[in-house]
């Protein structure tokens, strides 16, 4: 008899482990969905105020830094703003194609190449800009990452040429503060002087070398200045080479020893 009620009490607390058991994994489940709902819901709103953010910075900018008195301005600032924010949808959608990307980039080259006028440089510089900041954008939020196969061989690098037009543009703290306040936003002349603390002829000199790289360049004659296409990726290149060596914490230490690291 009490073996009997031993064997019942035995079963019933099995029953009770498995039901502890059952229940423990429900609630885990359930927090776990939970939490992946509140997580869901806060990438929802947070991607929403960037998209906000970036498709008023989309009318801003191509507002602001296209030539104003052209005729073709409302016809072209509509066809940039249609490929941008279509570009741009990608992230709303959640998905981010990198084919749907390399059509959008080749559809601006070839709107480029068949743009009339000498003044056109001014207003597809700032689409490009706008189409990098989108990129960049995509690739902070972790939700695309670019295969680019056409990258250079350090062989084939130009030692004159890569001086000249890029390394010697961007050594001079004035000239990467101007970099830095035009990749935002147009500048006057006396906006990018109080900036710097540059004058007249040395403000001059300093503008006439990013002008001379084609890092920049002037709207019209005594008109504000803008980033190019160039600037706004040498400066990008130039703040992940910092992340890349600086940031981590490597400044100093010799090759060898970086490339030990990441065999």
């Amino acid at each position: 008899m009490e073996s009997d009620l031993q064997g019942e009490v035995e079963a019933i607390k099995s029953k009770l482990d498995d039901m502890h058991a059952d229940m423990k994994r429900f609630m885990e489940r359930s927090n776990q969905q939970h939490l992946t709902s509140i997580l869901n819901d806060c990438r929802s709103d947070f991607s929403g105020v960037v998209l906000g953010y970036a498709t008023e910075e989309i009318d801003s900018g191509l507002e602001s830094r296209m030539v104003k008195d052209c005729h073709m301005k409302a016809a072209c600032k509509s066809l940039f703003s249609d490929l941008l924010k279509g570009n741009l949808g990608q992230i709303r959608e959640g998905r981010i194609s990198e084919e749907a990307v390399e059509a959008a980039r080749t559809r601006m080259k070839q709107m480029r190449e068949k743009a009339p006028y000498p003044q056109c440089k001014n207003c597809f510089s700032e689409a490009a800009r706008l189409f990098d900041r989108q990129i960049d954008l995509m690739r902070s939020l972790r939700v695309y990452r670019d295969g680019d196969t056409t990258r250079g061989s350090i062989k084939d690098l130009p030692e004159d040429l890569a001086v000249t037009q890029i390394l010697e543009p961007l050594s001079n703290k004035q000239r990467l503060q101007m970099l830095k306040a035009l990749s935002t936003e147009t500048r006057t002349f006396s906006a990018l002087s109080a900036l710097t603390g540059l004058r007249g002829g040395n403000l001059l000199f300093h503008l006439q070398k990013l002008l001379d790289g084609g890092m920049i360049l002037q709207r019209h004659e005594r008109g504000d200045y803008m980033i190019t296409e160039k600037g706004f990726k040498a400066l990008r290149a130039v703040s992940d080479l910092y992340s890349d060596l600086g940031g981590n914490g490597i400044e100093g230490t010799p090759l060898k020893e970086v490339q030990a690291t990441t065999v």
